[in-house]
């Protein structure tokens, strides 16, 4: 059977999903769309059926990509995802609201069980719900009580789907309800006007107040949350210590992983005989799932953060206060965590749009989101500062270096907000944006609901992104290790008949001659020819195949300068790398890391598209590859002409 999970949002969906299925998830999407599939697997006397959760609406009527994909579904028995049968849950604490969509589905005849859930809320607030009064409105319809948050109700559900037994109905609360007309707004609203009468009768009669307990906790924590002003500063704090959190933490495990898969690299290296083979493996397939598995600890983190937001009310809160700001650039209050999930890595970030029901307020998100500085940046921007910015204090206490690397993050900031001024004049949609939001009760987090959800994004990015990054890591590999005709082992025999190079200690030559090698390669040819593009940015090939390589991701540039510049790779890396660079001269004689050429590189980087992982979420997410070859497009146009602007005004 197709068991569909169809309810309002923030009745406890999710947890109900959870609860059914725990790990044996899946994500994919709806059939055309981009709207996301949550399917799980359940075993029911012996058999197993699916459970798809539907996007939790508020009615029937279509208005955003979630609300059309639940209407297409319902309205069509032939549907692939039409459900055998619906576990509709509501909220217990706000019955009389949650059975209007419920109502809505009773009259289309879809097989249905009602599921009262959150009962513990209901009973805090001094709610008691007659069963028997309100089964006497909807005889057919088995109705199950849950509080799937701590795993009540689970038996009581696996029965009643294990006992279902469809019923032809005879009555319904709208007479001649038809959806599949797709009436106007006005007919919409005289249908749910009646539907709310007959509602308000059946909840005064199997709704018992016993003692009228408003949910006073949540409103006196709300006096501080969502006020207008220190609202804001409260956000920003707890922003600045998850930040922290993942930068001083996810650097450990990405750390362990990084030396981890180079050491399993070199392992292989030394145990395979030489030659291609080898080669593909210990430098193209090792490192490229390096790659993808070097961010999992940020991922993890953030959506564990993320996560606790969500489940303990705090986000929605978040979302209220942040909508005034956003609206008038073009973006929703949901589009505040993409961008600021986006400065610890952009994947994660525009993986969180989902939640912003508008499609131009969502793509707009999408398309901005990457222009936030990432945590890959630093060692690019670390590494630049180090050699053209002075050590030196501005006002006796402010770090001249620290305020530069403020200035990059904060010019990110500026230009992703500038250009969704620009988005919101070019992308045209029919119906204008709004927001819809119910601000939930706080709560205790559920933790297992928390683990579900990290495993579910962490898997989603490692077997859909991870397939892209890891042949494009081949493709680079395949670029750097192999050249026209015999050109690499020409200059690797000439090389070696120097009497320079054969005085040189082992372990430097080897580095000078990949370095050789490199310039002769594929990729090398690549930099040559793109030269005269980018010297009037103030680069040579060198730094333009660092920019080539740095497309797998931006840190790459820092290791594809090392290997360039055939640096000695001990534990003075650093130390000795800048200091090479420092000292690199041109043709000229000027040097090729001036301040012009070194800010310049710092600004195209706060631009530039440099990361094909965010490409590849980028495009699953929006289903297309038209978006992201856009941002390629205009992000490259944004670094160019900053890094050019830049050059020449400080050259």
């Amino acid at each position: 059977m197709k068991i569909a999970l169809l309810g309002n949002p923030n009745t406890g969906k999710s947890s109900v999903f959870n609860l059914l299925t725990g790990l044996r998830q899946q994500v994919g999407n709806f059939p055309g769309v981009t709207v996301e599939k949550k399917f799980g697997n359940i075993k029911v006397n012996g058999e197993e059926h699916t459970i798809i959760d539907f996007p939790g609406v508020y009615s029937i009527y279509p208005r955003t990509k979630d609300e059309e994909v639940v209407y297409n579904v319902l309205t069509d028995s032939e549907c692939e995802e039409y459900p055998n049968i619906s576990l509709y849950v509501a909220d217990a604490a706000n019955l009389e609201r949650n059975l209007l969509f419920f109502s809505q589905l009773y009259d289309l005849k879809i097989p249905l069980i009602l599921v009262l859930n959150m009962w513990d809320l209901a009973t805090k607030r001094g709610i008691n719900i007659e069963i028997e009064e309100l089964q006497s409105y909807f005889p057919d319809v088995p109705i199950i009580v849950t509080n799937a948050r701590v795993g009540m109700g689970k038996e009581r559900l696996i029965e009643a789907i294990k006992n279902y037994k469809h019923q032809e109905r005879n009555q319904s609360i709208i007479q001649n309800f038809n959806p599949s007309e797709k009436e106007d707004v006005k007919t919409q609203a005289f249908e749910a006007t009646e539907r709310f009468k007959k509602l308000k009768e059946i909840s005064a009669k199997t709704e018992e107040i016993i003692q009228s307990k408003s949910d006073n906790y949540s409103k006196k924590i709300d006096k501080f949350l969502v006020h207008p002003f220190w609202g804001y500063f409260i956000f920003v704090g707890i922003l600045l210590v998850v930040f922290q959190f993942i930068f001083s933490f996810a650097s450990i495990p990405m750390d362990f992983i990084d030396g981890s898969f180079a050491s399993i690299s070199g392992w292989i290296s030394n145990a395979l005989p030489p030659g291609m083979l080898n080669d593909l493996i210990s430098q193209g397939i090792i490192p490229g799932i390096g790659g993808v598995v070097v961010f999992i600890p940020q991922i993890a983190l953030l959506f564990f953060f993320i996560s606790i937001m969500e489940e303990s009310g705090y986000l929605a809160r978040v979302v209220f206060i942040m909508d005034r700001i956003m609206r008038p650039l073009g973006l929703n209050g949901k589009s505040i965590v993409p961008l600021m999930s986006s400065a610890a890595c952009a994947i994660p970030g525009v993986m969180s749009t989902r939640t912003i029901a508008d499609w131009k307020e969502r793509m707009i998100t999408i398309l901005v989101a990457p222009l936030m500085s990432c945590s890959a940046r630093i060692p690019v921007y670390t590494l630049l500062i180090s050699i053209v910015i002075p050590k030196t204090k501005i006002l006796g206490i402010l770090n001249l270096q620290g305020l530069v690397l403020f200035g990059l993050y904060f010019i990110g900031l500026l230009s992703a907000l500038f250009v969704s001024l620009i988005f919101k004049q070019f992308l045209k949609t029919k119906g204008k944006g709004f927001l819809l939001l119910e601000l939930p009760g706080y709560k205790n987090p559920r933790w297992s609901n928390i683990a579900i959800n990290i495993v579910e994004k962490v898997k989603v990015f490692v077997l859909d992104a991870g397939k892209i990054i890891l042949a494009i890591s081949i493709i680079l590999w395949a670029l750097a290790s192999f050249g026209p005709g015999d050109k690499m082992k020409e200059v690797e025999n000439s090389l070696r008949n120097k009497s320079d190079f054969i005085k040189l200690p082992k372990v430097e030559q080897q580095h000078y001659l990949a370095s050789v090698k490199l310039e002769a390669s594929y990729i090398g040819i690549m930099g040559k020819t793109i030269e005269p593009v980018i010297k009037p940015l103030g680069y040579d090939w060198k730094i333009g195949i660092s920019l080539i390589t740095s497309f797998a991701a931006r840190e790459v540039f820092v290791g594809s300068l090392a290997t360039i510049y055939a640096v000695h790779e001990d534990g003075e890396e650093n130390t000795k790398l800048i200091e090479k660079l420092r000292n690199e001269k041109n043709k000229n004689g000027e040097k090729v890391y001036s301040l012009a050429s070194g800010v310049s590189l710092m600004i195209f980087y706060v631009f530039a598209m440099q990361c094909m992982a965010t490409l590849a979420v980028v495009k699953r997410e929006t289903n297309s590859w038209k978006w992201p070859i856009i941002q390629i497009i205009y992000m490259g146009i944004l670094a160019y002409t900053g890094a050019f602007v830049t050059f020449q005004m400080l050259n």
